[in-house]
């Protein structure tokens, strides 16, 4: 059937909406903040229905926002602990008390470990660049000689011996897009380095399983956990080394080993640790009171005491003005026995 123009216009006219019919814009969707403000603290959805404790403050080192890192404890009970920015070291005693071990220097200490015959081994980043160390000091902190001086043009982060005294260690160079760092061994009485890994981007963490055959290294500019069978000391196995992990957010940190051979894993710029069974899955995590306003975030690592199941947490809050404290809590099982404590 055909309608002619005149009819087809007349239609059109009848069921035309004139502006006070039509109806009112729809409000455009927008995300909008919590009633708490921009949420740093979140959680990954993957990690927010683990077994999760919150620490308690055990001890505040300074009212300023000091960039913790590196605690060891010694065979008296001391915790000692360094600074990054001055390359101080601080001795706190059982009681919590705190006292300079090394006045301020330009090593920029960043990480201890402590040989059996109480000497310290210290790692620094140096001018973050090229001119990092490691340095042993006496237990009074006399500084006894550099095994790396900054020459080499390494940055020693963090480090760890194994049971006959060999020392691994991580070189924190590199970036997400340059990845230019490794881990280096060590062998006992040797001053000799030995190459384990190689193209990693600013490695930070390392630590042992208890029977010493499995390496962990945490990737801080990729957000990697690394987990790596040992053949021998200082040796990768045929296709040991794996990915075991990849982290949500900023950024993993230090990490320890327990008896049971779980990990525990600072998050830098979470306020947090995640533990981890023996094969790289997440079985819990600590969390620093006052995450959840946004202070506290700036986690570093952590220590495991000796003959007990205590993990103490250093974490730093910046310049939010809360300073930079110890906090301790109570891991799954007891802490890894340590070289520092073998019998001279």
């Amino acid at each position: 059937m055909r309608i002619s123009l005149f009819t087809a216009l007349a239609i059109t006219l009848c069921y035309t909406v004139t502006p006070s019919q039509a109806a009112a814009p729809a409000a455009v969707p927008a995300l909008v903040y919590p009633d708490s403000g921009q949420p740093l603290h979140i959680l990954p959805l993957a990690e927010r229905t683990l077994p999760t404790i919150t620490a308690q403050r055990w001890a505040t080192v300074s009212t300023k926002g000091l960039q913790l890192e590196g605690p060891a404890f010694d065979r008296e009970g001391n915790l000692l602990l360094v600074e990054v920015l001055s390359g101080k070291i601080f001795k706190l005693g059982p009681d919590g008390s705190s006292k300079v071990l090394v006045e301020q220097n330009m090593r920029g200490s960043a990480g201890i470990a402590i040989h059996k015959d109480g000497r310290l081994f210290v790692a620094g980043l140096g001018n973050y660049r090229d001119t990092g160390n490691l340095t042993t000091y006496h237990p009074d902190g006399r500084a006894d000689r550099q095994i790396i001086p900054p020459e080499r043009g390494m940055l020693p982060d963090d480090i760890v011996f194994d049971s006959h005294g060999g020392l691994y260690f991580t070189d924190f160079r590199g970036g997400s897009t340059n990845p230019e760092g490794g881990v280096y061994y060590i062998a006992p009485e040797s001053d000799k380095i030995i190459p384990v890994l190689s193209k990693m981007a600013l490695p930070n963490g390392i630590a042992l399983s208890p029977d010493g055959k499995v390496l962990w290294v945490t990737e801080f500019a990729t957000g990697l956990l690394h987990r790596v069978d040992l053949e021998g000391p200082g040796r990768v196995a045929p296709f040991g080394a794996l990915v075991a992990y990849h982290f949500s957010g900023p950024s993993p940190d230090s990490m320890r080993a327990d008896q049971d051979g779980n990990l525990y894993v600072a998050q830098y710029g979470q306020g947090r640790v995640l533990v981890f069974n023996p094969n790289g899955i997440p079985i819990g995590q600590i969390l620093i009171p006052g995450r959840e306003d946004g202070h506290f975030l700036r986690s570093t690592s952590m220590a495991l005491k000796p003959g007990t199941r205590e993990i103490y947490l250093v974490a730093n809050d910046g310049e939010q003005g809360r300073g930079a404290a110890v906090f301790r809590a109570v891991g799954f099982t007891s802490a890894l026995p340590l070289f520092s404590h073998q019998a001279p």
